[in-house]
């Protein structure tokens, strides 16, 4: 039997700033400055001259929005402002007056909010009431004084926007557009200086039409949620300290409306019950590219202080071995043409025929970054790529395969800067990957569907994408690298076969669930019921205070130790401190609004009596999106190493992170803690941070939410009507590259339907997608309190669909799996099944003393060690 770790006590009772914190806040620093995306920067107007005096203007200056609200939360030491980044970094802010006066104003509205908050919080006294009550009244963020013409004639002024869980954004003013009184405090800000730049300190897109207005906004720069280093990282960036190297994962439109299915997204029609995905494959820039509407600024986009040349010498493509797709490689070189020293994004897009189905025109299909550059410095990269990745999937076929015809490359450091460089021949037809259904349309949802969609593909002129295309392979045949080709024989079709939900392929994790009773079963199907700090909704972890969750301590004398769950993904969540006795050694309970906001909403008396106070200090790191738009899988994965460590430190096996859902749209609530519009961008980003965080022994991600959790508001009951091609090439893609790649620890199902079905019940995705197709060997769980809000889903239509976990669990889902096992309508072998994988992840944890990296063990359980 494997030796169980003796319990600790996390954190530390010294308020000391230990070293871990400070390299680990200076990776944060290093990784939020490379995310960051300067779009505009007339006359190279940045960066600036610290001699030079700078005015300081909006509420982002002196609270600088570090992420989003809810689960994606860090209870940090400290989050460094942009002021106190600029005033570190020794710029002359000339404002001064300004930026105390807006700190009362602002205080003094907060202070209000929070007694709002805890008034509520009397009426709500249940957990989830609360939350969606917290989540309904966001604080609002005060404009401040009018502004005086300080010294100098350059300002900053921060535009700031707060996002999170449970509730959509607004096509409003206030939200997505500036409020009346911002658009006159900026008129104000412009017409007293001569130069302005703008930062955008926002979880997601937001209006910008009002640059045209105002031409001496010089330069934009947007700086993202970004963590608890934020405005370090400014001061960086702005300084030239660090040259700026980050690229868009999102289109930003001129306007709202020209977003596919603007009109009918979460609450803008009135219907948020249902949402159909009439856009079908056409999300972010494969619409607007394909359908040729204008962008203010496209994907891919990012300025730099220096400038680079990409130069593509050579494209091949080499058979590796029989029955394996063939590798592309493209070779390019990069040479710093500028004046100063910076790094450069090359991208690689794809144009594939569509005579015989609609494609988009270019895809995204590899990337890959320079190190830092010095003036004329050159860097050969070398960019590969699975020439699988051009399949698309075909519902009449049940199956992924390419057309016969030339794969045009397009490579440059954007969408709209790439060039053709080069193609692939390929002479008949091949099917990659023959499957079966998964997630299928109801017969009235199927008709309604293809109306909608009719309706949209109206606005496309199929005439003039062909002849694009035909453009596109003439350039090709006539570039310097031409067409290549690859023997169509050497391509083998990969069959899927499909089965129930089976045990665990680990040996002993199945010969203890055989040891099990019927009750042990039953309470490892769920979270440790009723053991929590705070409630059920994401503090419900009894060993380390403010963590998500606990599993089942039913079976420890067989071995199988209780595993712990924390939230993320902008960093590990826990309380920032907690009170243990010093006699019995118990921790003392703390209520769910603690967990919030770093408790402000809790009313702390101070330390009590026979107490000691324990604190737990953990990195807010930039939120998803900053992070995916540094265009850098090393970085990430570095980030995710740090992660791991800390998970180490605080004794958490499982992070529930990170968040790759897809931005479908802009008004998603929960944009921020994912990656990107495109699919293997938010795959190779989630790849990257499981191979970082899972470089440490005994601890994994759980990639999140799986799948079509693209809006918030009734997240727990919308049900997403889409396509099967658009599920698979759009919405489980980046899931399927994140398991294929990294194989993380766990995954979480979502709240919505998906044509019908709970994600959480849905045996098509759980074990058709996730286990035989894409092979994944982990514990599948749900979202918190899934089963506790209706009849749609259940603990038994879970452990039926192969999700293995019900968190965090109650009384109800252990009534609900005996009930159904009485029935006969659950299985003694499907319950056992789902528990195998957990007690499987649980014997690789850091529960135990001989844990090691889950990665290295399924190296030598697979014999590849």
């Amino acid at each position: 039997m494997k030796k169980i770790c003796t319990g600790v006590l996390t954190g530390t009772t010294d308020l000391t700033v230990t070293q871990r914190e400070k390299d680990h806040a200076a990776l944060a620093r290093r990784a939020t400055a490379e995310g960051m995306v300067l779009l505009q920067n007339k006359n190279h107007f940045l960066p600036l001259s610290k001699t030079e005096p700078v005015a300081l203007y909006g509420s982002g200056v002196y609270k600088t929005i570090k992420g989003g609200t809810g689960s994606g939360d860090v209870n940090e030491r400290e989050s460094v402002s942009i002021y106190t980044g600029m005033k570190r970094a020794g710029f002359s802010v000339s404002n001064e007056k300004w930026v105390q006066d807006y700190a009362e104003i602002y205080d003094s509205a907060r202070t209000e909010w929070i007694a709002e908050i805890r008034k509520g919080l009397k009426n709500h006294s249940d957990t989830m009431d609360f939350f969606g009550f917290y989540c309904s009244h966001p604080f609002l963020i005060p404009t401040g004084p009018v502004p005086v013409k300080a010294s100098g004639e350059t300002a900053i002024y921060v535009l700031s926007r707060v996002a999170g869980e449970g509730a959509d954004r607004h096509a409003e003013r206030g939200d997505y557009y500036l409020t009346k009184e911002e658009e006159k405090f900026l008129e104000a800000v412009c017409s007293l200086y001569a130069h302005v730049v703008l930062l955008i300190n926002t979880g997601g897109v937001v209006d910008l039409s009002f640059l045209k207005t105002y031409p001496n906004i010089e330069s934009v720069l947007l700086i993202g949620q970004p963590g608890m280093e934020g405005g370090n990282a400014v001061a960086d960036i702005l300084c030239g300290a660090v040259n700026p190297s980050g690229k868009l994962t999102d289109t930003w439109a001129y306007r709202y409306e020209d977003y596919p299915a603007a009109d009918s997204f979460s609450h803008n029609n009135g219907d948020v019950e249902r949402a159909l995905y009439v856009e079908d494959i056409y999300v972010g820039y494969r619409y607007f590219d394909t359908f040729r509407i204008p962008v203010l600024f496209g994907f891919g986009e990012g300025l730099s202080y220096t400038d680079f040349d990409i130069n593509v010498y050579e494209v091949s493509a080499k058979a590796l071995k029989a029955g394996v797709s063939p590798v592309i490689c493209v070779e390019a070189e990069v040479t710093n043409t500028g004046k100063c020293a910076g790094r450069e994004v090359v991208q690689v897009y794809v144009s594939a025929p569509g005579k015989k189905q609609d494609k988009a025109f270019r895809e995204l299909v590899a990337f890959a970054k320079t190190k830092v550059l010095q003036p004329g410095e050159k860097e050969c990269l070398e960019i590969s790529f699975d020439a699988g990745l051009m399949a698309s999937y075909s519902e009449e076929a049940g199956a992924w395969g390419m057309e016969a015809g030339t794969y045009v490359f397009w490579v440059g450091a954007s969408l709209a800067q790439a060039k053709v460089v080069g193609g692939y021949v390929l002479e008949k037809d091949i099917i990659t990957e023959k499957t079966t259904h998964i997630c299928p349309l109801s017969a009235d949802s199927k008709k309604e569907l293809e109306t909608a969609k009719k309706e949209f593909f109206r606005k496309l002129d199929e005439n003039s994408l062909e002849v694009r295309r035909q453009q596109a392979v003439q350039e090709a045949q006539i570039s310097r690298c031409g067409i290549i080709s690859v023997d169509k024989d050497i391509w083998k079709t990969k069959i899927c076969a499909y089965h129930g939900n089976k045990m665990s392929s680990d040996v002993t994790a199945n010969q203890i669930t055989e040891k099990l009773t019927l009750e042990q079963l039953i309470s490892m199907a769920t979270g440790n019921i009723g053991k929590g700090q705070g409630g059920s909704l994401g503090s419900a972890g009894k060993s380390v205070p403010g963590s998500a969750a606990e599993t089942s301590d039913c079976a420890i004398r067989l071995g199988v130790a209780p595993i712990t769950l924390a939230d993320g993904p902008a960093g590990l969540r826990l309380m920032k401190f907690y009170d243990v006795d010093k006699v019995t050694g118990d921790i003392a309970q703390k209520p769910f609004h603690f967990s919030l906001e770093g408790g402000v909403f809790y009313e702390d008396t101070g330390i009590g009596q026979g107490q000691e106070r324990y604190y737990q200090y953990c990195t807010a790191i930039p939120v998803g999106t900053l992070l995916a738009q540094s265009f850098d899988t090393e970085l990430v994965q570095e980030v995710g190493k740090m992660v791991g460590q800390e998970l180490q430190e605080f004794r958490v096996t499982l992070w529930l992170a990170p968040g790759m859902n897809i931005h479908r749209n802009p008004l998603c609530g929960r944009n921020f803690e994912y990656y990107s519009e495109d699919p293997l961008l938010t795959g190779l980003m989630a790849a990257a941070m499981t191979n970082g965080v899972q470089s440490n022994a005994g601890v994994g991600t759980t990639i999140k939410h799986f799948a079509c959790n693209n809006q918030e508001d009734n997240r727990m009951g919308c049900d997403s009507i889409l396509s099967e091609r658009a599920l698979r090439e759009i919405y489980l893609k980046g899931f399927e590259i994140a398991v294929k790649n990294a194989q993380p620890m766990a995954i979480m199902t979502s709240y919505n339907k998906i044509n019908g079905i709970h994600a959480a019940n849905h045996f098509d995705l759980c074990t058709k997608a996730a286990r035989d197709e894409w092979g994944f060997q982990g514990v599948i769980m749900t979202d918190w309190t899934t089963t506790e809000n209706g009849p749609d889903c259940t603990a038994a239509g879970c452990m039926r669909a192969g999700n293995d976990l019900v968190m965090p669990g109650c009384k109800q889902d252990h009534e609900n799996l005996r009930e159904e096992l009485d029935h006969g309508t659950l299985s003694l072998e499907e319950l056992k099944a789902c528990v195998s994988h957990s007690i499987h992840i649980i014997l690789q944890s850091l529960a135990y003393e001989d844990a090691k990296p889950y990665g290295r063990y399924l190296e030598e359980e697979n014999g590849k060690v």
